[in-house]
């Protein structure tokens, strides 16, 4: 295990390796600050360029962008009052108020720095979970694998968030977009309409860029100002080092529970968010959260960095993505020649160990840039959006058009793309709809193996019931979680 990490540092400070990082470090950051542009959109943007590229390098541009989303959108929530995405809503409740009272540059790097360490947790819980995982994930077969793709499916409900049945239908929606081609085991081609461009299926970049990227364009044109009228102006950064000294434990706290929450698939940035800075209220003496109290911003940005540590568990070693994001991550493992699953933790192992590495060096090179360049990096949020989006088009079709090269790339990426900006516009989630896509060729390709070998004997396979029970068990925890989300926002919206 040691030797294959050393091998894996190795391979990834390799030159041309370390550029994709600091690339992958770079959009990470910009697609953070600018409101609006989530994880998602800006890994279904890189997801067609990792096509070809050797797995350390395609995985060193994914994961050192996936790494530092929660970094960079910290300036939007604190400078603008904005959340960057969804796990920087409650970095906002006491990050603005500080601005707000001159504060601005306490807040940010205390912000940072806590989510550097943050993040280097999440990667060394990460790490310390394959000895012990490992052994679980080598004695699973096809029942076993196609339980844990139904789990991952029975996460949509929960990704749904106040409407669960619009996620269990989107995510029946994107299942059965999932099939479109070949059937797995019989020469058979499913809902191709004599079309010659769906008999291989809908290309994962297409379907992603489309149902996330294309209707953020419409609402950015639509929306015809700038996302930002102002820059403040920032000044010393002793003082949020300082802070984060003062409640170390809260840090160290704060980015375990995060781990944690996020090895739960169906948990995203935003209950672990909220769970956090909850926790840090209630369990604070003295506060004043919500009039600019910097534990609110520090517990919630050291949680929000550690959960992705968390939540790469159950994506690479079961094949189960909890949220858009690490759908599209499991996507480009495909793209890559890889599989999540047993691979990863034997002939992959060093991949996998490479990915450790990257997440905990893209955490501190990215805490460290925000505070070098805050102030230019700032300046990008006041960008207009009739500059911003005719870039990111170029970028988007570009990216498109390259995972066939056929016009019908372009075509579905539209026809999609309208579909999910009608899905925005009714308020139905996409992120449910993506994660039935992603798992609908494992689900069925398992069912066949497990129907085929075992009949319905494999129903009663131990593994198969624990991880049935499991399903039961992890579904209730979410909607708890959901729930508990929910009381602290009104809560919190009281006291404001």
């Amino acid at each position: 295990m040691i030797e294959a990490g050393i091998e894996a540092l190795i391979m990834i400070l390799e030159p041309s390796r370390l550029l994709f990082m600091l690339l992958g470090i770079g959009l990470g950051l910009s697609i953070g600050l600018l409101p609006g542009l989530s994880g998602t959109v800006g890994m279904a943007i890189l997801l067609p360029f990792v096509y070809g590229m050797d797995p350390y390098s395609g995985m060193a541009l994914l994961i050192g962008m996936t790494a530092v989303l929660h970094t960079g959108d910290t300036f939007p929530s604190v400078l603008l009052g904005v959340p960057g995405s969804s796990g920087s809503q409650a970095t906002i409740m006491d990050g603005h108020p500080l601005a707000q009272s001159g504060e601005a540059s306490r807040a940010l790097s205390a912000a940072f720095i806590a989510s550097m360490i943050g993040g280097v947790i999440g990667g060394l819980i990460l790490y310390l979970s394959i000895p012990i995982i490992r052994p679980l994930v080598l004695a699973f077969g096809s029942p076993e694998l196609f339980m844990l793709a139904l789990l991952g499916l029975s996460m949509v409900g929960i990704l749904a968030g106040k409407f669960p049945i619009r996620g269990v239908l989107a995510g029946l929606f994107g299942l059965m977009l999932g099939s479109i081609g070949s059937a797995p085991a019989v020469p058979e081609y499913r809902y191709t309409f004599d079309f010659i461009y769906l008999s291989n299926g809908i290309p994962l970049a297409v379907f992603a860029l489309g149902l996330f990227a294309f209707p953020v364009m419409i609402d950015l044109l639509a929306a015809d100002r700038s996302i930002s009228k102002t820059v403040p102006k920032l000044g010393g950064w002793t003082k949020g080092l300082k802070d984060i000294v003062a409640n170390k434990w809260l840090v160290i706290r704060s980015s375990t529970l995060g781990s944690v929450l996020g090895f739960i698939p169906g948990v995203g940035g935003s209950v672990v968010d909220w769970i956090s800075y909850g926790l840090a209220k209630q369990t604070s003496r003295k506060n004043h959260f919500g009039e600019g109290d910097i534990r609110g911003v520090i517990a919630p940005e050291s949680s929000n960095n550690a959960k992705e540590g968390g939540s790469l568990i159950p994506t690479l070693m079961f094949g189960i993505p909890g949220s858009g994001t690490t759908a599209i991550l499991l996507g480009g493992l495909t793209l890559l020649g890889l599989q999540a699953g047993p691979s990863l933790l034997t002939t992959d192992l060093s991949l996998t160990l490479s990915i450790v590495w990257t997440l905990v060096i893209a955490n501190v090179i990215g805490a460290a840039a925000c505070l070098v360049l805050s102030k230019p990096i700032s300046k990008l949020s006041s960008i207009p959006a009739k500059k911003l989006v005719p870039f990111l088009l170029i970028i988007i079709l570009l990216g498109t058009y390259q995972s066939t090269s056929h016009w019908g790339d372009l075509i579905a990426f539209f026809v999609i793309g309208i579909i999910g900006w009608f899905m925005t516009w009714l308020d139905w989630p996409r992120a449910p709809m993506l994660i039935g896509f992603v798992l609908a060729p494992a689900t069925e390709r398992y069912l066949w193996i497990s129907m085929s070998r075992y009949d319905f004997n494999w129903l009663a396979r131990p593994g198969v019931i624990i991880i049935g029970v499991l399903i039961i068990l992890i579904v209730a925890a979410g909607i708890y979680l959901k729930r508990k989300e929910d009381r602290l926002k009104e809560n919190d919206g009281r006291a404001m």
